[in-house]
């Protein structure tokens, strides 16, 4: 697992304007590898694969609770079913959990931030 930086990579949201070749576009930036779109900030997120989906990946969700009422996760490419009790620790912050694969999860965090929403986004790259 990598180490987490103190420095976002954006300290601000932005909409996810494309995404592929193991990256993502926003903000007129690129960031190649997954991505953790946060209410204040984006950050780089080390997570490559759903299984390393955890509460300690997804420590600055918890962090930032008070602001966030769902969180979207792209998987990926692949349909990943979250553990129960990472469900249920979102739930004792008061956020909702929705996964699905990147692409949707790219356009419904890009819609949900449109309508001004308390939305976060972990998203793991796709090739």
């Amino acid at each position: 697992m990598a180490s987490r930086s103190d420095a976002p990579h954006l300290p601000r949201s932005a909409p996810i304007e494309a995404y592929g070749n193991g990256g993502f576009a926003f903000a007129e930036m690129s960031h190649r590898g997954s991505l953790l779109c946060l209410p204040d900030a984006m950050w780089a997120w080390p997570v490559t694969r759903p299984e390393d989906i955890d509460k300690h990946s997804l420590q600055r969700v918890f962090d930032a609770a008070d602001s966030i009422d769902t969180l979207i996760v792209g998987s990926g490419s692949g349909v990943w079913r979250p553990p129960s009790d990472l469900r249920q620790a979102l739930r004792a912050v008061s956020i909702v959990l929705d996964a699905m694969q990147t692409g949707p999860a790219i356009r419904t965090y890009n819609i949900m931030m449109g309508e001004r929403r308390r939305v976060a986004a972990a998203l793991i790259a796709v090739p």
